[in-house]
């Protein structure tokens, strides 16, 4: 086919691109049609020239990823799933944000029908494509050998404005930059237009040069339709292999319709008249809603043998990598796979009571230490404290300057990137991806925790200094809150161990689940429970257990972290006074939730009354101690004094606990501590 043919036909493709999306949200009366209508020609020139993807085998290892962190212009990506070969039919498209639909408004994760990330609130996906784009440098690096590229992938991210617009994307470029991750390539929709306004009322910074002085290769382009100076420009960013690229696409959004160049046309379908208009001047073929012609699909499931071709290539090549380096390949494959050594926890630390008091976030540190010797997929690291959060890796390299087979991550002051880099390290697959900070910084972190539980990806949190007990830094550092919010986040597994051997054991329930973990440790040291004393494994994996039982208890006195040992105390002294009280270390409430009725009956009974201690917010607690319960908890914010000064005249004390038991019990009518 001659160069005009193929131009024609590669005008045809764009169009069909831009028609369905147009067809998409006219028929859900929803939808974003704007930045499809603009970027179409740059999105069809990287999925058609570039992308080396496998619409048969969608989860192919070495396939490149394609995040649309732009996730409103969802319409484009389902139209290029679809008519790449992807199970995503017209049927769906036509089923475009209903209910039970594959086609929801905003990208959900679904590897399995090509995508990659859940997206849409903006910047996020930026900041995805940069962790994943570091997972492919670091096992690059890590098994890569002469004439054997196993790993080698580009990442590709397509931004609007509004993602450049949000902080992570700043925090996660500048990152990206300091990495110097060649083979990250975004390509950014500069249309000129947001939500609300023209960019030039909100956005009238240097995009270009901010990218540049990140270190990034930066690429202006002025005509969003020209598809040759873009495939020119791709072709350019694929060739710098030190620094990631920027390619700024002058677009205009709606193209082709009588709403281009205007908000109205960014988040709401055009309307009838307007679509039929925006056809018209695309010279689209008089063809009913949702058609093709069948030389743009002919064209486009070339995608099919080509991805296959592709991964068959591939696959050779990993037979001959695996006879020459048959050790390096079954890691890789056990990683990819995740698939756990056998024993592997069998390395992990027991802590005795005769080696005194250490705080949680110490033992963490000691435990991941071991995890990370029996799992070479182990990665991560800290918002620039990885001091205080105990998170290095001994012995085992900082990943980049150069050198990207270390295992340990400086993020630096950047906890939201963090967070949604560590969830792109996830996305990609074959390691098991860590981040920590302080857990009152959790704040900074929220929308990628949020995206990480409703993708369900391995992502785990650690979250030290966990309450007012890390005294002296003051309010501005104690969490109050924050356990209560994470704790309403579906999909989120939160652990508050009360011990060295809790957090032992919620490290090993960390690894083997499925979804997002948050990790939240004290920063003071805490007493050692004797296992040999209290089942705390087999406890910790049920999310609450029963420390000290008594017969025809008075009372139940639950806690959760240091106050757990408050609480052993408080039963003690309870005793001397002839109440017997039941003591129960609840770690995680998510897992609790989960087990059978009978089992939760058996902690928690419900025909004794419940006192909960807990250094933290109260709302949530009634679901445990009941209407009839109690809780000593914090309502309000914290102090600045030495922490074991900030627990005690906040109540955290014996002789409150053993007040508020009485009181619970109508034994005792004396006013309490001002607590909550």
């Amino acid at each position: 086919m001659n160069r005009t043919l193929n131009h024609d036909l590669d005008q045809l493709c764009i169009n069909a691109v831009r028609v369905l999306s147009v067809d998409m949200s006219e028929k859900a009366r929803s939808g974003h049609p704007g930045l499809p209508l603009g970027a179409a020609p740059m999105a069809y020139t990287l999925w058609d020239r570039f992308l080396r993807h496998n619409p048969a085998n969608p989860r192919w290892a070495n396939r490149d990823r394609f995040i649309l962190s732009a996730g409103h212009a969802s319409e484009m990506l389902y139209s290029l799933l679809h008519l790449t070969g992807y199970n995503i039919s017209m049927d769906d498209l036509q089923n475009f944000r209903q209910w039970g639909s594959k086609t929801a408004g905003h990208p959900e994760y679904d590897p399995d029908l090509g995508i990659e990330a859940t997206t849409g609130p903006l910047g996020q996906g930026i900041a995805m494509a940069v962790g994943i784009a570091l997972a492919e440098a670091h096992l690059a690096a890590r098994f890569n050998r002469d004439g054997f590229p196993v790993v080698d992938h580009f990442t590709f991210v397509l931004a609007s404005d509004g993602d450049l617009m949000e902080g992570i994307s700043s925090e996660a470029a500048s990152l990206a930059g300091t990495l110097q991750l060649g083979k990250l390539i975004c390509l950014y929709d500069n249309n000129h237009i947001s939500l609300d306004a023209p960019t030039d009322h909100i956005f009238t910074e240097d995009r270009c040069g901010r990218f540049r002085s990140f270190g990034w290769h930066v690429i202006s382009l002025p005509d969003g339709n020209d598809i040759e100076a873009i495939d020119l420009a791709i072709r350019e960013a694929m060739a710098e292999k030190q620094r990631p690229s920027l390619i700024a696409v002058r677009t205009h959004i709606g193209y082709g319709s009588p709403l281009h160049d205007t908000p109205k046309v960014h988040g709401e379908p055009m309307g009838p008249e307007n679509a039929h208009a925006t056809k018209q001047v695309l010279g689209w073929p008089d063809l009913p809603p949702f058609s093709t012609p069948a030389d743009v699909q002919t064209h486009f499931r070339q995608a099919i043998p080509r991805g296959t071709a592709l991964e068959t290539e591939w696959i050779s090549m990993l037979g001959s990598y695996s006879k020459k380096y048959p050790d390096l390949s079954d890691q890789l494959k056990s990683m990819m796979d995740r698939v756990l050594p056998k024993n592997w926890d069998s390395g992990l630390p027991f802590f005795s009571p005769s080696e005194g008091s250490i705080a949680t976030r110490e033992a963490s540190g000691k435990v991941m230490n071991a995890i990370a010797a029996a799992l070479p997929g182990f990665v991560g690291g800290s918002a620039n404290l990885a001091g205080s959060n105990r998170t290095t890796l001994r012995g085992l390299g900082d990943l980049g300057f150069g050198d990207n087979q270390g295992r340990n991550i400086h993020f630096g002051v950047r906890e939201h990137a963090m967070a949604a880099m560590v969830n792109g390290i996830a996305l990609h697959g074959g390691l098991i991806p860590f981040a920590g900070t302080f857990f009152c910084f959790s704040d900074y972190m929220r929308p990628s925790l949020r995206l990480a539980a409703l993708m369900g990806v391995h992502s785990i949190f650690i979250f030290t200094h966990d309450s007012i007990g890390l005294g002296q830094d003051g309010p501005t550092h104690q969490p109050i809150e924050h356990l209560t919010s994470l704790r309403a986040m579906p999909e989120l597994t939160v652990f508050r161990p009360a011990d060295a051997n809790e957090t032992t054991a919620a490290w090993r329930v960390a690894i083997g689940l499925p979804g997002p973990v948050a990790l939240v440790l004290t920063r003071q040291a805490l007493p050692v429970l004797d296992p040999k004393q209290y089942s705390v494994s087999a406890g910790v994996a049920k999310g609450a257990y029963v420390l000290v039982d008594e017969p025809d208890s008075d009372l139940v006195l639950v806690a959760t972290g240091s106050e757990v040992h408050l609480a052993l105390e408080a039963g003690r002294a309870l005793a001397k006074s002839g109440l017997r009280a039941r003591v129960v270390s609840m770690p995680s409430w998510e897992l609790f939730a989960k087990q059978p009725v009978g089992y939760r009956d058996s902690v928690l009974p419900l025909n004794i009354p419940t006192l909960a201690i807990e250094a933290g917010a109260t709302l949530g607690w009634y679901k445990w101690v009941g209407r009839t319960g109690d809780i000593i908890g914090l309502d309000h914010f914290g102090a600045s004094a030495p922490g074991e000064v900030v627990m005690t005249k906040m109540g955290f004390n014996v002789e409150n606990v053993v007040q508020r038991a009485q009181q619970l019990l109508h034994l005792e009518s004396a006013p309490v501590t001002a607590v909550a």
